[in-house]
């Protein structure tokens, strides 16, 4: 975490990662409402399609912009990695979908209807998905750093 305060380029590689995640974040809960809330797909399938979409593009993402230099490793064997990361992360993120939510959706069930932005349902898994992308976010960015991409100076 120090490298990140103190070394520019490790600040420039972070805020990118960051600006990645943030695409992979609107891939993730587009995919997410477009398979749940409009094709009726059940929550955690559609949050676990969505996830692999959003890893999909990150990697895309980190691999040509985020960490251009890094480039000693063959890109499978690289996708390889980030997606085992991933999948850590997804194995992080799929019980905390499904644990969460009911909590989250009954949380929101108890304040006024003129506060909800959107059906409580819909508010509840968005929340509940909005801590697990943040969760995992900082899995994915340190695990990555120090192993995908430790060919980066």
């Amino acid at each position: 975490m120090t490298g990140i305060l103190t070394d520019s380029r490790e600040r420039t590689r972070f805020l990118r990662f960051a600006a990645v995640g943030i695409i992979g974040a609107i891939v993730d809960f587009g995919t997410e409402n477009l398979l749940h809330r409009l094709l009726g797909v059940d929550y955690v399938i559609a949050g676990g399609i969505s996830f692999i979409l959003a890893i999909l593009s990150n990697f895309i993402w980190n691999r040509y912009w985020t960490y251009p230099d890094s480039r000693s490793k063959p890109i499978g064997r690289q996708l390889v990695m980030f997606f085992m990361v991933n999948l850590a992360g997804l194995a992080i993120r799929l019980p905390l979908l499904h644990f969460i939510e009911p909590l989250m959706t009954r949380w929101i069930y108890t304040f006024p209807a003129s506060l909800w932005i959107l059906p409580p349902d819909a508010m509840g898994e968005n929340i509940t998905l909005a801590i697990a992308v943040v969760v995992v976010m900082f899995w994915n960015f340190f695990v990555n750093r120090y192993w995908t991409y430790n060919d980066v100076n």
